[in-house]
C-alpha cells in the first residue's frame, strides 16, 4: 500500500504567510531581541506578532512585507509593554525602569557590549542614551533600512537619521578623545 501524503491546503493564508512573513522571520526575531532586551521574551513577541499577521493577511496588499510585519511587531510589543505597566506609572517614567534582560541592559547595550567589539567601543556606545544606542542597534547592527528602523520606533524617518547621525558623532568624539583616530607620528 502507498504511503498516504498529507493534504496540502488551498487556503490563500497560509501561502502568503509562506511568502511574505516567513522570510522575514529572522529580522523580527533579532528586533524583538532589541525592543525587549531578552531572548525568551522576543521569542513569545515574535510568537504574537505572527499571529496578529497571520489573522491581518487578507488586509495586506502584498508590498513591503518587512515594514507591515515590523509595525505589527512594535504595536504588539508597545500593547504587551502596556499592559505590564501599572497604569499609575507615566510612560516617562516606564522607560527610565532597567531593562527586562537577566542584566537590566536593553537588547542594544546587550549587543553592544558582547565580547565582539573593542573595550573603547564599547565604552563609547555605553554612555550613548537608551534613544542613540536603539538606532545604532537596528541600523549599524541589524542593518535594517532607515525607514524600517523608523517604523519599529514609531518615529519620522528623518528622525532616525537625526539620531544615527548624533549617535555616531558622540562614538566618534568619545574615541578621538581616548586617543583613537589621531595621528601618533
Amino acid at each position: 500500500m502507498p504511503p498516504t501524503m498529507a493534504p496540502v491546503s488551498t487556503d490563500p493564508r497560509q501561502a502568503a504567510f509562506r511568502e511574505h512573513v516567513l522570510p522575514e522571520l529572522e529580522v523580527m526575531l533579532r528586533v524583538a531581541r532589541r525592543l525587549t532586551g531578552d531572548a525568551n521574551e522576543a521569542e513569545d513577541l515574535v510568537q504574537d506578532a505572527l499571529v496578529r499577521a497571520f489573522r491581518a493577511l487578507d488586509r495586506f496588499d502584498g508590498r513591503y512585507p518587512r515594514a507591515w510585519l515590523l509595525t505589527i511587531l512594535r504595536n504588539t510589543h508597545y500593547n504587551r509593554r502596556r499592559k505590564r505597566t501599572p497604569d499609575l506609572l507615566e510612560d516617562e517614567v516606564a522607560q527610565q525602569l532597567p531593562g527586562r534582560g537577566a542584566d537590566a541592559r536593553d537588547g542594544t547595550a546587550e549587543a553592544a557590549l558582547g565580547k565582539g567589539f573593542d573595550p573603547l567601543v564599547r565604552e563609547a556606545l555605553s554612555k550613548l542614551s537608551l534613544k542613540h544606542r536603539q538606532v545604532i542597534g537596528l541600523i549599524d547592527l541589524d542593518g535594517l533600512t532607515y525607514q524600517e528602523a523608523a517604523d519599529i520606533l514609531g518615529v519620522p524617518a528623518g528622525t532616525v537619521m537625526s539620531r544615527l547621525h548624533r549617535a555616531r558623532a558622540k562614538v566618534r568624539d568619545h574615541l578621538e578623545s581616548q586617543g583613537f583616530g589621531e595621528d601618533t607620528t
